[in-house]
C-alpha cells in the first residue's frame, strides 16, 4: 500500500514514465500490473531503499514524506481504516492503532501515551536509523495526522510533532503541513494531541459499527502468526522505558495484553529470552547515543537504565569487547 503511494509520488511529474514505474515496483518485488493488495508485505530493507531512492531523485526530496503520508486515506487501509473511521473519537482511533496496527506492519508499533497531562500518539520502531527508516517514520507520522483530519469533526492539527532524527535544512514543508512546531532530535517519533481533539466526535463514529470492526480486527489479529515480531515489540517497549529504569517482564507483558508467564512462554517458543531482549535493546540504544550525541558517559549509562557508569562500562565491554569511550573514539574518527 505504501509502496504504491511512494511510487505515485515519484512518478507524479511524469505519469507516462511507465518504464521507471515498473522498475521501482520491481525493486521491492512487486508486479506493477497487479492490483494493490493492502495485505501484501514487502521487506523493510527493500522499502527503506525505495524511499531513499525516490527522495534522492526528487528535486524537492525533503517534502517526499509529506506528499506520501498526506496521500493516505482511511479506505486505503482496508478493515483497519474502517475500524479507525468508526471509532467514537480520536482517542478510540488511536487506541485501535495501538492494538491492531500489527495487521499492517510487523516492524513497528503505535502507542497512545499520557504523560503529565500531555497526550502523544507515538510510533515505535527499532533498528539503525538510516535515511530510509527516517523517511518511513516521517511518512507514518504524516499519515496518522492525515487520517486524523479525515475522520474528526473538529479541524485537526497536532500541538507539536517530534522526530528522533535530525531534520532537513528546510522545515517549511513540514511546518506548513502540520500547522505546529516540528521538533527534531527528540526523544520520540510522535504527535502531541490536545484533549479537546481527542474527545471531539469522529464524523462516522458509531458504537455498533465500531464494535463490529473491533470484533473483525480481533479475528485478524488472532490469525497472525504468534512469531510475528513479538521480540521486536518487546524491544520497542523496553527502549521506551529505559530512561526510567529497566522494565520487568510483568510491566512489558501488561503493555502487550499478556501475562508475564504467557509472554515468557511465547518468547521461548521463538528462541528468545526476555532478559536477552532487554540486553539487545540497551545495547542498541547505547550504540545510538554514543554515535550520535555528545552526552557524557554517565548520561548514556542513565539513559540505558544503569544506575552507575561502572556497571554500564562492564556491560558494554561484554556486548562489544571494548569500553564505551573506546567505541565512541572509533566511530567519531571513522
Amino acid at each position: 500500500m505504501f509502496v504504491q503511494k511512494v511510487i505515485d509520488v515519484a512518478t507524479s511529474v511524469d505519469p507516462t514514465g511507465g518504464d521507471r514505474r515498473r522498475d521501482l515496483f520491481r525493486s521491492v518485488g512487486i508486479d506493477s500490473d497487479a492490483p494493490v493488495d493492502p495485505k501484501q508485505m514487502v521487506s523493510d530493507k527493500d522499502y527503506y531503499a525505495l524511499c531513499e531512492r525516490v527522495t534522492r531523485e526528487d528535486p524537492h526530496g525533503a517534502s517526499v514524506p509529506i506528499r506520501v503520508g498526506s496521500s493516505m486515506r482511511c479506505d486505503d487501509y482496508g478493515a483497519f481504516g474502517l475500524a479507525w473511521k468508526s471509532a467514537i473519537d480520536l482517542r478510540g482511533s488511536y487506541q485501535r492503532s495501538e492494538r491492531y496496527a500489527r495487521v499492517l506492519t510487523s516492524v513497528s508499533t503505535y502507542e497512545f501515551v499520557e504523560e503529565n497531562g500531555a497526550f502523544f500518539m507515538a510510533l515505535n520502531r527499532a533498528g539503525e536509523r538510516h535515511l530510509g527508516m527516517r523517511l518511513s517514520n516521517e511518512q507514518s507520522i504524516v499519515a496518522v495526522t492525515q487520517i486524523s483530519r479525515e475522520v474528526s469533526q473538529q479541524p485537526f492539527s497536532p500541538d507539536a510533532v517530534y522526530f528522533k532524527h535530525s531534520g532537513p535544512e528546510d522545515l517549511s514543508a513540514h511546518e506548513s503541513y502540520f500547522g505546529c512546531p516540528v521538533h527534531y532530535n527528540a526523544d520520540r517519533d510522535a504527535i502531541r494531541v490536545s484533549k479537546d481533539h481527542l474527545i471531539a466526535p469522529n464524523k462516522l463514529g458509531d458504537p455498533s459499527i465500531s464494535a463490529f470492526f473491533d470484533s473483525h480486527m480481533e479475528k485478524e489479529i488472532a490469525e497472525l502468526p504468534e512469531a510475528q515480531e513479538l521480540d521486536g515489540r518487546v524491544r520497542n517497549l523496553v527502549l521506551r522505558a529505559l530512561s526510567e529504569g529497566v522494565p520487568n517482564v510483568a510491566d512489558v507483558a501488561a503493555r502487550l495484553g499478556l501475562s508475564a508467564r504467557t509472554l515468557q512462554r511465547r518468547l521461548a517458543a521463538q528462541g528468545h529470552a526476555f532478559q536477552d531482549l532487554v540486553d539487545e535493546a540497551r545495547q542498541d540504544l547505547a550504540i545510538r547515543l554514543l554515535r550520535r550525541t555528545d552526552y557524557a558517559l554517565a548520561e548514556v549509562a542513565f539513559l540505558t537504565g544503569f544506575a552507575e557508569q561502572s556497571a554500564f562500562t562492564r556491560a558494554f565491554k561484554r556486548w562489544r569487547g571494548e569500553t564505551p569511550a573506546s567505541f565512541r573514539r572509533t566511530v567519531q574518527h571513522a
